[in-house]
């Protein structure tokens, strides 16, 4: 663990007698680890001020105690708060720095955001009615838009903590991010908002040791009746909201935990996917296995023909969760963005991470069949509005998808049919996997960059019109929807309230 000079705390429990450690001078509160009571700590006494809720066992890799680096400063996981909100739930760890300084490594389904609170917060912070959803604004000298509005509570806790909302009792979290990936947080909770500030990180970036020994695991998962035909229904990852039953194929609803009440949707069985449940591929050097499928339809404003594609849902314990999309176009594997995009005039065009993208179609997606877990809740004939991007250069893409509590972006590259195939040791069949494909946006090899900034001025051009032709929407009824990979749900590449 990392190491400081810092003169370390430990007082009785007064619950049980045990003894309770505080490693941070910025630590107020503690869960007892042994009779979960919640204590505040007071001087040097340490006060009972009720008793915490049982932690969900989410499958994290991190854990107590576990130590890493952040821009070369050692910092060692003291505690973990579990938030819930009615779109999913996520998880904060107290991570204490080696300088005294405390930071948040905020962990939502496998996709980690690192934090530091906003100091000194902005004079000029709006209230929270202002925020709209996708409203920009500008804090701390950044641009920001506005991702997500929602409200949560902390559903568990353990070890130290830095604040302690009451558990259960609802408060507002409004998200921002920025064009160049950074996140800002607003807890609009107490009397004064608290304001956290950071980017997306990968865990192999921290540096991390102490982990969880995942060779000693053993998932047994989770287990009930099926609501609508009793058959019995297997919960294999324990951030799944919504599920299908393999035997009569009616889709659950697992939000309010399997103890509570559980709401099904009958839905007719569907064509097997082409990717089976529970296959692995390997993609990007790492196994991912296929935990959740979706059937999706898209109609253009004032078309009538509407066109499919399949999503698959991918699960990887270190990476968490990423989309590989089947559409007529190609295949592609795309990620929630931690950041938002900057966008052009009407829309039209788009940057991300220094890359640039030209909009190619807008459309209203709906959800058809679904097939496996997910880790938002699904729901047969949920709809959101969405927007392709492809990049000018290249095999990237970029999409956004709103409803009426997110909007979530997504990005990646399309896939060569063979590299699917091969992903999945289905060679043999290649035929199967293959795709009109299309190719990325660049100048042949003799026609030099002036043709290239031609082309891309007269797409411009050509988008700006259609879309005050149509009121914003391109409309085509031979269109084939690009394989962007926009995707419903709570998470956005790491929610780190």
């Amino acid at each position: 663990m990392a190491t400081s000079q810092q003169r370390h705390y430990s007082a009785p429990c007064p619950g049980c007698g045990a003894p309770v450690e505080f490693l941070s001078a910025q630590s107020s509160y503690a869960v007892c680890g042994y009779c979960h009571s919640t204590v505040v700590r007071r001087g040097d006494v340490l006060a009972r001020v009720g008793k915490m809720a049982e932690l969900f066992e989410d499958h994290s890799p991190l854990q107590l105690m576990a130590s890493g680096k952040w821009e070369g400063i050692p910092f060692t996981l003291i505690g973990r708060m579990q938030f819930r909100g009615a779109q999913g739930g996520w998880t904060e760890w107290n991570a204490w720095l080696d300088d005294g300084r405390r930071a948040t490594l905020g962990e939502d389904n496998g996709a980690y955001v690192f934090t530091q609170p906003l100091q000194p917060p902005p004079a000029d912070l709006p209230a929270p009615e202002q925020l709209g959803l996708g409203a920009s604004l500008t804090l701390a000298g950044r641009r920001w838009s506005v991702a997500a509005y929602m409200q949560a509570h902390l559903a568990a806790a353990e070890g130290e903590l830095p604040k302690l909302p009451p558990p259960g009792q609802e408060f507002l979290v409004v998200e921002l991010r920025s064009d160049d990936g950074q996140v800002l947080s607003i807890d609009y909770g107490g009397k004064t908002p608290q304001l956290e500030i950071g980017r997306s990180v990968q865990l192999a970036d921290l540096q991390l040791k102490g982990l969880k020994d995942n060779s000693s695991k053993q998932e047994q998962g989770r287990h009930f009746n099926c609501p609508h035909c009793g058959a019995p229904v297997q919960v294999q990852l324990q951030s799944t909201k919504s599920i299908t039953c393999g035997s009569c194929h009616s889709l659950i609803d697992l939000s309010g935990g399997i103890g509570a009440e559980l709401l099904s949707a009958t839905q007719q069985a569907g064509a097997p996917p082409l990717i089976a449940l529970g296959s692995v591929g390997q993609f990007e050097g790492v196994p991912w296995q296929v935990v959740g499928y979706q059937r999706r339809l898209g109609q253009e404003p004032d078309d009538d023909e509407q066109f499919a594609w399949d999503e698959y849902l991918l699960y990887n314990q270190q990476k968490g969760f990423t989309f590989l999309v089947d559409a007529s176009d190609g295949w592609s594997l795309v990620r929630p963005a931690t950041g938002a995009p900057k966008l052009g005039a009407l829309g039209a065009a788009a940057s991300y991470l220094g890359m640039s993208y030209v909009r190619s179609s807008g459309y209203r997606a709906t959800t058809d069949y679904v097939a496996g877990e997910f880790y938002w809740p699904v729901e047969r004939g949920q709809q959101t509005d969405n927007v392709d991007y492809a990049a000018t250069q290249g095999k990237g893409i970029l999409s956004r998808e709103q409803s009426d509590k997110e909007i979530t972006w997504s990005y990646g590259n399309r896939l060569a049919s063979s590299t699917v195939a091969q992903a999945f040791g289905r060679e043999a069949e290649a035929d199967k996997f293959k795709r009109d494909e299309v190719g990325p946006f660049v100048a042949s090899g003799g026609s030099g960059c002036g043709l290239t900034v031609l082309v891309f001025i007269v797409l411009i051009m050509l988008v700006i019109t259609l879309s005050t032709c149509t009121g914003g929407s391109s409309s085509s009824g031979s269109y084939n929807r690009s394989s962007g990979g926009s995707f419903g749900g709570y998470s956005s590449g790491g929610s780190h309230k």
